[in-house]
């Protein structure tokens, strides 16, 4: 029977993962499955040699370090010496998964890597390590194949799991009924982030700014997303003695029924992209981890929106730059000035057709399953 380990270190990573085994499963029933990851992989059958409990952190501390050596060390020697899989698949987190990958590759373990280190944006150097110990990199952007084969890395191209996997929009009039919300007036819908880390250094200003506008514009409404992973105990730290309604496990229904969006940085900024929602993106976190950023960076992009289009479609404030009067005359103008606005959408929408209609999870399953067809 033929055997394959997954590796996933965060919620995003525990979905894509998820979809992927949907699909091996249909091309491979009797496949034995086991990995990392949370209730995602769970539900689709994968018995779970650690969730993440240990993994999903940002920053350095002695702690983190601790807890993935630990956890890196146990799953090595659970791979070469008791499970002994055909195949590891690990899903993004690059820092944890490139470092294991070193040891698979040493006992000659296959390694296959979907959802890369976006090497192009930040530490180049990271490609001399895929190519040294990744036997296959699945790549979900068009660029990035020709950017690992220049290098003669064996990469395959798969496509973006959001474009196949993000909801339908959601009934707008449906959803406002639902919360209590007013069909006549404008949603502008706050995303902090999914981490502690950036709750710490963003939901104040985000906070502010909203009070700002509803001062300033009455007939404006203003929800904040509760990311699902976080604890009300932590979320309610940031959000006390504030009177805007919180909705919590509905992303995708509070993106795509909001008519402009205030973002920490990440993946939601595609999903917005991808509904052709109107967004500004603010990050900031503590000076040194910026300076040691604006040295590995290879792009001053942030946003994948903009890095995908090759140019700045969505304003983005960093560190020094966040402030409330910024990001307000962003969201107001993204609300009140009609001509902007409709160039706006019109430049998600080109976005949107740059990337491929495949089913990401789907193609990925493919040359998972044409690899282990190979080994028989």
């Amino acid at each position: 029977m033929k055997k394959i380990f997954i590796i996933t270190g965060e919620y995003s990573g525990d979905i894509h993962a998820s979809h992927v085994v949907d699909e091996l499963k249909k091309l491979y029933p009797d496949l034995l499955i086991e990995g990392i990851g949370g209730e995602n992989l769970k539900q689709s059958g994968v018995k779970l040699f650690s969730d993440h409990r240990n993994m999903s952190a940002v920053g350095i501390s002695l702690k983190i370090i601790y807890d993935h050596l630990t956890l890196g060390k146990r799953l090595v020697d659970y791979l070469k010496n008791t499970y002994k899989p055909d195949l590891v698949l690990c899903v993004d987190y690059g820092v944890f998964n490139l470092n294991v990958s070193k040891f698979l590759k040493r006992a000659g373990i296959k390694v296959f890597y979907y959802i890369p280190p976006q090497v192009w944006a930040s530490r180049k150097w990271r490609i001399h390590t895929i190519k040294k110990y990744i036997d296959k990199v699945l790549c979900i952007f068009p660029f990035e194949k020709s950017m690992y084969e220049k290098y003669g890395i064996n990469a395959g191209y798969c496509g973006h799991p959001l474009v196949s996997q993000l909801p339908t929009k959601s009934d707008k009039e449906a959803f406002f009924n639902k919360h209590g919300l007013d069909i006549n007036k404008k949603l502008v819908s706050v995303f902090p982030g999914s981490r502690v880390f950036e709750l710490k250094n963003l939901m104040d200003v985000f906070v502010k700014t909203i009070k700002y506008l509803k001062q300033q514009h009455p007939d404006l409404q203003f929800c904040i997303s509760h990311a699902p992973n976080l604890s009300d105990e932590v979320y309610n730290k940031y959000i006390k003695d504030t009177e805007f309604k919180v909705i919590k496990g509905e992303n995708h229904a509070l993106l795509s029924c909001s008519d402009a969006l205030i973002l920490a940085s990440g993946t939601v900024a595609l999903e917005a992209c991808l509904y052709q929602v109107p967004m500004i993106i603010a990050y900031r976190g503590p000076w040194l981890f910026y300076f040691i950023y604006l040295i590995v960076r290879c792009i001053k992009k942030v946003s994948l929106p903009n890095i995908i289009a090759d140019k700045m479609i969505v304003p983005e404030f960093i560190q020094g730059n966040v402030s409330v009067h910024r990001i307000a005359y962003q969201i107001e103008k993204i609300l009140y000035n009609k001509s902007y606005r409709e160039d706006y959408i019109k430049n998600l929408s080109e976005v949107k057709d740059l990337l491929s209609p495949r089913n990401s999870s789907k193609e990925a399953a493919k040359y998972i399953y044409e690899e282990l067809c190979n080994k028989s």
